[in-house]
């Protein structure tokens, strides 16, 4: 707690400077000298990011798979016409480099504390994609690491970076919607079976498995497409909740002026529904966070409209598939996963647009540069956005499954979350979804830690496993 309490008054206060004297300063030229690693999907925006930034030089490229790794630095030189691009398998090497100045971090989800604390510790900067812990230990970690390493470490939390969700919110303080009521963020994102392999396959022969498996035990490979259906199985993902979640939870705490500490309680509801496959995450939930001065609810919907057919598209709330609503006593704010929002008043007349980007990359690379860094770029608040996620987790993955009326008398605690709970019961309904659901376990917390009659396993559940060879630096 008083670890806590130092963080949060000294460097989690506004814009703080943090460089320490073992932290690397840019190269000769006044570059930030930036190796990016894991370069399939999200590393492509992080490369663009690096390469469009004035100040920052691409000086290497980091993936455990041999073929990925090729195929895009051919690319990169023939496209950019860069050359003396390094490239490396192990981040570790490129944590122990003395040219690298800062890495960006677009790996799978249960190596992204590990890669980002590895790197601090040698002095580095760091830029991690969401959720930038795979669980909540891991996700205090990397705060502390923040500090006690003295360096800038950045999450992927874009509307951070846009400026229409800045200037909403600070339209809101100026009282013109009145008091929030509720926070609300929603991922209606289709998602297909992955499939239900009859035995498990050989990882790619390209692929370093000892260094891909990282802190978890090397298990066998059990889903058709490797390099993405990972994100289903929790070993090494955290489903749409924690992939998608904490986007739209970072920007339900900004709408709270973004708490330090953890809710009182999380309730849930879901699973895995519609199909049978090697996944065991769900793509269908409801989570409601007890949280002040306002109370928090996320939906996910994996399902189709109706029938489950695709083709019907998928369900939406008040326009919105993939962003948020936020409820305040005069109106709402109206936003998707995008640099744009609306504000409307209680009859859905809209009342005022807010649009304008940002750029999430730029903003690390001026960070780097300065040795500044705004609080809600940092690790802190990335993880507290991220933990909301894992608390609801642990809360359905200790649950068991029950009776719809049952789980109807648990949701009784708002009229938004009886709301809410109906509307997946119809939604499951047209889906021909029949039963199912697990009632999650009512996790509850005193800010700080976890506490009640789950809190012992649900602690358990957390911590995971971390094999010898990937231990986190400051574990």
């Amino acid at each position: 707690m008083n670890r806590r309490n130092l963080l949060r008054s000294s460097v989690y206060a506004g814009t703080f400077s943090l460089l320490a004297p073992h932290a690397r300063a840019a190269g000769a030229n006044g570059e930030l000298r930036v190796v990016v690693i894991g370069v399939k999907g999200r590393g492509g925006s992080h490369i663009g990011g690096v390469l469009s930034h004035k100040k920052a030089r691409l000086v290497g490229l980091c993936d455990i798979d041999t073929d990925q790794l090729d195929r895009k630095k051919k690319e990169l030189e023939k496209r950019s016409k860069l050359t003396g691009l390094k490239t490396y398998t192990d981040y570790r090497k490129v944590c122990q480099d003395p040219e690298v100045d800062a890495v960006c971090i677009a790996t799978c989800n249960h190596t992204h504390t590990l890669i980002a604390l590895s790197a601090a510790a040698q002095g580095k900067h760091v830029y991690v994609e969401k959720p930038v812990s795979h669980n909540i230990w891991e996700g205090e970690k990397l705060a502390l690491g923040q500090a006690d390493y003295g360096v800038v470490i950045a999450h992927g939390f874009q509307r951070r970076s846009e400026q229409a969700w800045h200037d909403v919110f600070d339209w809101v303080k100026e009282g013109h919607l009145g008091k929030l009521t509720l926070a609300r963020g929603f991922c209606y994102k289709p998602r297909k079976s992955i499939g239900k392999l009859a035995a498990p396959i050989a990882p790619p022969k390209t692929v370093d498995y000892n260094l891909w498996s990282g802190p978890r035990e090397i298990l066998s490979v059990n889903r058709k497409q490797f390099h993405y259906d990972w994100h289903w199985q929790s070993p090494y993902g955290n489903g749409d909740l924690g992939n998608q979640g904490p986007h739209q939870f970072d920007v339900c705490r900004w709408a709270l002026d973004d708490p330090m500490e953890y809710p009182a309680g999380v309730l849930t509801a879901g699973g895995r529904l519609g199909y049978d496959d090697d996944g065991d995450t769900a793509n269908t939930q409801i989570l409601y966070i007890d949280a002040k001065p306002a109370p928090i609810l996320f939906e996910v919907r994996g399902l189709p409209k109706k029938g489950l057919d695709w083709k019907n598209g998928m369900p939406n709330y008040k326009g919105v598939t993939i962003g948020n609503v936020i409820e305040y006593e005069g109106g709402k704010i109206l936003g998707g996963h995008g640099s744009s929002c609306r504000v409307v008043d209680n009859d859905g007349k809209e009342i005022k647009k807010f649009s304008g980007g940002g750029n999430s990359f730029h903003n690390f690379i001026d960070a780097a540069l300065s040795g500044k860094q705004d609080v809600v770029h940092g690790a802190q608040n990335g993880h507290h956005s991220s933990a909301l996620a894992h608390l609801g987790t642990h809360a359905l993955n200790l649950g068991k499954k029950a009776d719809p009326d049952q789980i109807k008398a648990a949701f009784s605690k708002t009229p938004a979350l009886t709301d809410a709970f109906g509307r997946m019961q119809e939604h499951l309904a047209a889906n021909g979804v029949k039963g199912g659901i697990t009632m999650g376990v009512p996790l509850t917390t005193d800010g700080v830690k976890l506490t009640g009659e789950f809190a012992k396993t649900a602690t358990k559940l957390d911590h995971e496993t971390y094999r010898d060879e990937f231990k986190l630096p400051n574990a």
